[in-house]
């Protein structure tokens, strides 16, 4: 499982050190694509599987699932880690996710999100405006 939240510098080729607590569960090969809000979503290749067969499913009837789907499989790539641990990025989500220097790396249980620091800080100030809406929805699902 992933949790936690690390900052780590991108160097000039598109390269990130994974958090080693990360490193175990991407043993092997791993997707990275365009995420929501403009971030990275990272799987495991079996979580990854998973996704790929819901996302399948999809009516392509449907012009919002059709869309959805292209935006998510387009921009995926599978990747490995290196021997020091780091992944590469390819340019096209790097600009997506508007990666540059610093980036934040967190863990959400099953992926991993890649951020550019100043969209995570900028998510995390509007996030904390909102935190009691949020437990309060929380505590409709039962949660």
């Amino acid at each position: 499982m992933f949790m936690g939240e690390f900052t780590h510098n991108m160097d000039g080729k598109g390269r990130i050190i994974m958090p080693a607590s990360f490193r175990e569960e991407l043993d092997g090969s791993f997707v990275v694509t365009r995420g929501l809000d403009n971030c990275l979503f990272l799987y495991p290749l079996p979580e990854w599987k998973k996704l790929e067969k819901k996302l399948k499913e999809l009516p392509i009837t449907r012009k919002n699932a059709r869309s959805f789907v292209r935006f998510f499989f387009s921009g995926a790539t599978e990747c490995t880690l290196d021997k020091q641990g780091r992944i590469s990025l390819p340019q096209n989500l790097r600009e997506y996710a508007d990666l540059d220097k610093e980036t934040v790396i967190i863990g959400l249980a099953n992926r991993i999100e890649i951020w550019a620091k100043e969209k995570w800080d900028s998510f995390l100030e509007d996030a904390e405006d909102s935190h009691e809406d949020i437990a309060a929805t929380m505590d409709d699902l039962g949660i």
